[in-house]
């Protein structure tokens, strides 16, 4: 699955169209891959309505699957769905030109990262608007993208990032108990390069070139336990006596040569690949690379486990997502069909359906997915999944990509010791930050 971010704030539509010209050449034709041909329609019955819904999703589900999930509804409510399935790249470009242009097909899939730019544009609906004028019970929702207090995408199934564990090394390390603290993870790393220094214990992509380590490895630490980067939607880096201490526990993993050479330059392909082939004991990842993992190293054993906590914790862990997002364009002709189409994927069993389909988590919480012909590991991450609280706070904020790369930079310095502590490391992030923020 592809989870990348934006690039840059659009701050206008000018910004936007700017964008739009640059990336033209990737964009894909748009062809609808299934639903109905006719265009939109003026006013009319449900039955007239037309609704385009652009996305990634039909290309990387199987042949058809989306489609005939839109027919269902099509079925129920006469409402036809011309589907506009392209690769997510393609996708992007043409949201972002339709956002620019306020063409935007009705209903779009969104990436969370996104959601800033078109919210703070207008070119996407305000979703709090809509489910209070149909009085849905929005407390079903695993989790709501806001930008200035309403909702904007709902993330239609969730794709989690426990930490994987490789049990034979850790058996032959002498490690008998999977860790749950910090401390314990600690041990089991030194246990680990005891028994064998060409082991690591931890990998951490780091590169700037693919700076999601941050948000998938790194900050995992601090959500595990239940803290935040942010406060009231704002960078709350500097000062942070949690964030300080994540900081300083990575440091001393470096420092004691549990992490996996190459950091800097390694992106998460590569920590992969340095666990499939048993050189690395923990990582932690998303749960769509589980079927990779397994055909490129059927005979590898390794369990999954939440991210450790700090000691003394004991509240309800979170979990690293990513996620499909949806939502509806303002220049929508016909909102409250839109909305009903919406409604329909997030229904329990539709919204089982389609996690199934995708091998991911679903986004309502009363949704009880058939997991039972899937693999037992997968079954047992979405245990995991159900007993955390999903949390991903770089979705939905400014020029998320960039946020990464500066804290990245930032925490090499730091890892270096170029910076001399780090609390003036996360002050000089926080400094960096706040712009985005203005």
């Amino acid at each position: 699955m592809k989870f990348k971010t934006a690039a840059k704030k659009m701050i206008s539509a000018t910004v936007a169209g700017m964008m739009v010209v640059s990336l033209a050449a990737c964009g894909g034709s748009g062809d609808s891959s299934g639903g109905s041909d006719a265009g939109k329609e003026e006013g009319g019955s449900s039955d007239s309505v037309t609704l385009e819904f652009q996305q990634w999703w039909g290309v990387e589900l199987p042949d058809g699957a989306l489609a005939d999930i839109c027919q269902k509804f099509t079925d129920d409510t006469g409402i036809q769905i011309d589907l506009l399935s392209n690769p997510y790249a393609d996708t992007k470009t043409q949201i972002a030109s339709g956002a620019a242009s306020g063409t935007m097909a009705d209903v779009v899939g969104l990436d969370g990262s996104w959601v800033y730019d078109f919210a703070k544009q207008g070119s996407i609906a305000n979703l709090t608007d809509l489910m209070g004028s149909a009085d849905y019970d929005g407390s079903q929702l695993s989790s709501q993208i806001q930008f200035e207090g309403n909702t904007y995408m709902i993330p239609v199934v969730n794709f989690a990032y426990p930490m994987y564990a490789n049990k034979d090394i850790l058996d032959a390390a002498g490690v008998k108990e999977l860790p749950t603290t910090r401390e314990e993870f600690l041990a089991a790393c030194e246990a680990v390069k005891k028994y064998d220094e060409n082991i690591a214990g931890w990998a951490i992509p780091l590169s700037s070139e693919s700076p999601s380590g941050i948000q998938n490895q790194f900050m995992t630490w601090l959500w595990a336990a239940g803290s935040s980067m942010l406060e009231d939607g704002k960078p709350n880096l500097e000062g942070n006596a949690d964030l300080e201490a994540t900081v300083e526990f990575v440091k001393e993993m470096f420092e004691k040569g549990y992490i996996a050479d190459g950091a800097y330059s390694m992106k998460e392909p590569d920590m992969v690949e340095e666990f499939t082939n048993g050189r690395v004991a923990f990582m932690t990842d998303g749960v769509s690379h589980l079927t990779t993992i397994k055909e490129g190293a059927p005979d590898l054993n390794f369990d999954y486990i939440t991210v450790p906590v700090t000691e003394g914790f004991s509240g309800k862990s979170g979990m690293d997502v990513a996620n499909w997002g949806i939502g509806i364009a303002e220049n929508c002709e016909h909102k409250e069909e839109a909305w009903k189409f919406v409604e329909y994927l997030m229904s329990p069993e539709v919204n089982a359906e389609l996690a199934v389909l995708a091998n991911a988590f679903p986004g309502n919480s009363k949704a009880d997915p058939d997991y039972s012909a899937s693999d037992e590991l997968f079954v047992k991450a979405y245990e995991l999944f159900q007993s955390c609280e999903a949390v991903n706070e770089f979705t939905g904020l400014p020029t998320s990509e960039d946020l990464m790369r500066s804290f990245g930079e930032e925490l090499q310095l730091y890892l270096d010791g170029d910076t001399a502590s780090a609390a003036d490391m996360l002050k000089k992030a926080q400094e960096r930050w706040e712009p985005a923020f203005e």
